[in-house]
């Protein structure tokens, strides 16, 4: 009996050791460093849940940002110095402008759940989508959402008047387009130079996550938060693989690569859309940094633009990226993002239900014979 129970586990030392050289080891790109939700949750759980969804057939190396930057990532995916990247469709939106547009409609958000879901359905189901990111030789798996951006200055807003004449960072045109609705001055700063600009004076405020308080040190310079809702950034491509490794996969490979990518999607926006912004606003909370609740006549004037931005969104999309029938394609995404935030309303933020319900809806009615090929 004691025989027959070393050469059990020695027969099943040999399986795992069998099971394991036979494994495909996938180069991961995050481009972030490692304090950024890129790196941590979504790349680090991503390598955890691959053998666990694949049979251990498929496994993931970290690549970090010293040898591929989130600015670097396109470039990294089509010499095949990585085969899974974390890629933002607004870094190359000449490659992927029938995905880049939804950028311009980041005020339709109200939900980071579902507009991370929203995206993920809208770019998996959209033909011209999926055959820009063939031609730029990539295949996208799935996207995610920051929180909705608000306000962080160094003067208080307690009214839609107070804004006018601040002058106040903007990430991208439709956070451009709204400041100028509201008499502001909207200003095209790396969120990297925001501390400097906003310790100088030079800018009154970002428009931001208010995760910036401690990715960018703004709890030091920043003396108040008006959280008037500012939309997401939705506009992800959280694992692009690069068409060569997705082709060399099997359709089942596929499957539970995508169930893999799947799950570590909702904990990214879990972590980016939800639990670093409570942890900044409790960290605003204890710097004496105070908190505004957005005045009704500065979220009925938001709420004004919002419904007459998709005109603008629309004329950015035809004239500057060129996508066709864009006022379709926007009612389309609208549509979408209502039905996820419906679905959201009934799952809560309850990470495992929203990521069964993405994998659901989208990912098991996938073709993973065909797609992305």
């Amino acid at each position: 009996m004691r025989m027959f129970a070393t050469l059990l586990a020695a027969a099943s030392m040999a399986a795992f050791a069998a099971t394991a050289a036979d494994a495909r080891d996938l180069r991961l790109a995050s481009g972030a460093p490692p304090v950024h939700p890129a790196a941590d949750p979504l790349y680090k759980s991503f390598a955890e849940f691959l053998p666990q969804e694949t049979d251990g057939k498929l496994t993931g190396t970290m690549i970090g940002p010293e040898v591929v930057n989130i600015g670097q990532v396109k470039q990294a995916l089509q010499s095949s110095l990585a085969e899974v990247g974390n890629l933002l469709p607004l870094y190359v939106p000449a490659d992927l402008p029938n995905t880049a547009f939804t950028g311009d409609l980041a005020f339709l958000a109200t939900n980071p759940h579902a507009m991370g879901a929203a995206m993920t359905e809208y770019v998996v189901t959209c033909g011209e989508c999926q055959a820009e990111f063939k031609k730029m030789g990539g295949v996208f798996v799935g996207a995610g959402s920051s929180d909705v951006y608000v306000l962080l200055t160094t003067k208080p807003v307690r009214s839609a008047a107070d804004l006018k004449g601040l002058r106040l960072r903007s990430g991208g045109s439709p956070y451009a387009r709204w400041a100028e609705a509201m008499g502001a001055t909207p200003a095209q700063v790396p969120v990297s130079d925001t501390f400097e600009s906003m310790s100088q004076g030079v800018l009154d405020g970002s428009m931001a996550s208010v995760s910036d308080l401690i990715s960018y040190r703004l709890v030091d310079v920043a003396k108040y938060i008006v959280e008037v809702p500012l939309g997401t950034y939705h506009t992800t491509s959280n694992f692009t693989v690069a068409l060569p490794a997705w082709q060399a996969l099997t359709p089942e490979e596929r499957a539970g690569f995508a169930r893999a990518a799947n799950k570590s999607s909702a904990l990214f926006t879990q972590n980016w859309g939800y639990d670093r912004p409570d942890n900044a606003r409790q960290t605003a909370r204890d710097a004496g940094i105070e908190i505004i609740p957005a005045s009704q006549d500065l979220i009925d004037a938001t709420d004004a633009f919002r419904q007459n931005d998709l005109k603008a969104a629309v004329e950015v999309a035809t004239t500057q990226l060129g996508v066709q029938d864009a006022d379709a394609k926007i009612a389309r995404f609208k549509d979408l993002v209502d039905k996820w935030t419906a679905i959201v309303a009934e799952t809560g933020d309850d990470v495992a239900k929203i990521a069964a319900r993405v994998q659901e809806e989208v990912w098991d009615k996938v073709d993973y014979a065909t797609y992305g090929l």
